[in-house]
C-alpha cells in the first residue's frame, strides 16, 4: 500500500525537532527506510485529523481556526503496569492519577476511555484493584471505560483475572465490538499467543477464531461506516525483533480495508508513533507509566537512566474527536508535562 505520511522526528530525551530525509537509510546500524518513509515520532505532541486518506497535521496547541467543532472525543490510555516500581518510574499509580486529573480538566469531557492494555503489570488480583480505584474517578459522559488486555493481564490460568473484571459480552479472550454516535469500535485481543524467547520477540498474534469474528463483525457494515479499532499490540510490523508487530495484521486488515475511515489505535510501545497508509492511520500511544526505547536503539523496556525531569514529558494520553459532517478523527498527543 503506498504510505501518504511525511516524517518528522522528534527526540524523546530533549524535546527538540530533526528532520530527516525519509528516502534514505539513517546510519544507526539497522535499515529503517521502510519504516520511516511511514512513521512520525512525536514529543511535544500532534493534531491530526483524516477525510478519505488525507491526512492534515499540526503541532499540539498550535492555532487551529479551520477545525470544527466534533461531534463528540474519546482519550485513550495505554500501558499502566501497575505493579511495576522500578526505575524511572517508582509510583506508576502517582502517573496514572495524573493522568485521571489531566482527563478530567479537558474543557468538555469525553464520551468514554480506551485502555490499551497493559493495565498491570503481573495481572494480580490487587494491581486490577488498583486501577479499578483509580479508575473510577475519571469523568466521561457515558460513565464508561473499555479495555483490551496486554500481555502483561494474560495470568497462568489463561487470563482469567482479565475477564472476571472486563469479560462480560466479550468473545473468547476478551475481543468485542460496539457502536457509538455513527462510529464502529472494535477491540482486538492479540496477546494471547504472545511469548517472550519465540525467536520473534512475541510477536502479537490474532488467531483463526476471532478472525471470523472479525469478518462477521463488520459484514453489516456500509463501506462509509467509520471504524476504530484497538488493541495491545501494533498491528503493523514496527520492529519485528522486539515483537512490535502482529504476525497475522494484514489478514485483520484486508478485512477492513473498504471502510472510508479507519483508525487503528495501540499501546505495547509506550511512544508516540503513526503511520497513514490509504486510507488507514495507525497510532501508538504513550505509556502512562515509563517509556520505551526508540525501535532498534538499546533494548526493549523501560529507559531506566531517564532523567527524573524529563519522565514526565515521556509520558501521556491521546484524545481522539470525531466530526460527524465529513467522518473526520482528529487526534491529540498531550505529555503529562
Amino acid at each position: 500500500m503506498r504510505s501518504d505520511s511525511t516524517t518528522s522526528l522528534h527526540d524523546t530525551q530533549d524535546g527538540g525537532p530533526i528532520e530527516t530525509n525519509a528516502q534514505g537509510p539513517i546510519d544507526d546500524g539497522i535499515d529503517r527506510r521502510g519504516m520511516l518513509k511511514c512513521m512520525a515520532w512525536v514529543g511535544t505532541g500532534v493534531v491530526w485529523g483524516v477525510a478519505g486518506g488525507v491526512v492534515a497535521s499540526r503541532l499540539f496547541g498550535q492555532a487551529a481556526s479551520t477545525l470544527v467543532k466534533p461531534t463528540y472525543s474519546f482519550v485513550q490510555i495505554s500501558d499502566s503496569h501497575l505493579g511495576f516500581a522500578r526505575e524511572p518510574n517508582k509510583d506508576v499509580a502517582a502517573t496514572l492519577k495524573l493522568t485521571v486529573a489531566r482527563i478530567n480538566a479537558m474543557p468538555e469531557p469525553p464520551a468514554f476511555v480506551l485502555h490499551t492494555g497493559d493495565i498491570t503489570h503481573l495481572a494480580k488480583p490487587d494491581q486490577f484493584d488498583t486501577v479499578a480505584e483509580i479508575l473510577k474517578e475519571v469523568k466521561t459522559t457515558t460513565g464508561k471505560v473499555f479495555y483490551v488486555p496486554g500481555e502483561h493481564d494474560f495470568d497462568v490460568d489463561g487470563n482469567q483475572e482479565y475477564l472476571k473484571r472486563y469479560g462480560k459480552n466479550t468473545s473468547g479472550s476478551g475481543w468485542y465490538s460496539f457502536d457509538y454516535q455513527g462510529t464502529h469500535f472494535i477491540g482486538l485481543v492479540n496477546v494471547a499467543s504472545s511469548k517472550s524467547g519465540s525467536g520473534d520477540g512475541g510477536l502479537g498474534v490474532i488467531g483463526k477464531e476471532q478472525l471470523k469474528w472479525l469478518e462477521n463483525d463488520v459484514a453489516g457494515l456500509k463501506d462509509s461506516a467509520p471504524v476504530v479499532v484497538f488493541a495491545h499490540v501494533p498491528l503493523w510490523m514496527v520492529y519485528e525483533k522486539w515483537g512490535w508487530g502482529t504476525r497475522d495484521s494484514e489478514q485483520a486488515l484486508d478485512l477492513l480495508k473498504r471502510f472510508g475511515s479507519l483508525t487503528v489505535l495501540n499501546g505495547h510501545i509506550h511512544q508516540v508513533l503513526r503511520k497513514v497508509e490509504g486510507n488507514v492511520t495507525f497510532h501508538s500511544a504513550r505509556s502512562s507509566a515509563f517509556p520505551q526505547n526508540k525501535p532498534g536503539h538499546g533494548t526493549p523496556g523501560p529507559i531506566r537512566d531517564l532523567a527524573a525531569d524529563m519522565l514526565k514529558r515521556n509520558l501521556g494520553l491521546t484524545t481522539v474527536s470525531y466530526v460527524e459532517k465529513n467522518s473526520s478523527l482528529a487526534i491529540v498527543d498531550s505529555s503529562l508535562e
